[in-house]
């Protein structure tokens, strides 16, 4: 993608992060402190180990993800890391609506051709044809974006 005028940024708030991250933490410490303490038997030791583990491994992964931020350029949207989430001439649509299957404060974006998995809690996540923006990000500078990528394809399509 090439550089240019950035129109659009989106990142997580702080207080966000640090709500969604430490709620995941806890979650993990809580299961692991049952596992130890608190377990019935055996198999329900070794799930509550397993769950506490996915869980801090979530937060883990949150903490890093939302250190970076989403960029809006007339190329397309990218991450603050190099990568490149939805380029411009392959955005299909863009969903915001209230029913529709997208992240907290965020909003859905179609592609033209499938893309790899990818998840990067409370950020974003590519599904196939289906690029999910938002999570711990506020609601107005996502909505804002959405609004521009909009914008752009009726702009394309005539």
């Amino acid at each position: 993608m090439t550089q240019g005028r950035i129109e659009a940024v989106l990142g997580a708030s702080p207080g966000r992060r640090m709500i969604g991250v430490g709620s995941l933490a806890a979650l993990g410490a809580i299961m692991l402190y049952m596992a130890a303490a608190l377990s019935p038997g055996l198999g329900w030791q070794v799930f509550q180990v397993a769950l506490g583990s996915v869980a801090l491994w979530c937060a883990y992964r949150m903490w890093h993800a939302t250190a970076e931020r989403l960029e809006l350029t007339a190329a397309g949207l990218r991450s603050t890391d190099g990568r490149i989430l939805a380029p411009m001439d392959e955005i299909v649509s863009v969903d915001r609506g209230v029913f529709a299957f997208k992240p907290s404060n965020g909003f859905m974006i179609t592609l033209r051709s499938k893309g790899p998995f990818v998840w990067e809690p409370g950020l974003w996540w590519r599904i196939g044809r289906r690029v999910g923006v938002g999570g711990v990000t506020p609601g107005t500078p996502s909505k804002y974006m959405a609004e521009v990528i909009q914008a752009r394809i009726d702009a394309r399509e005539g």
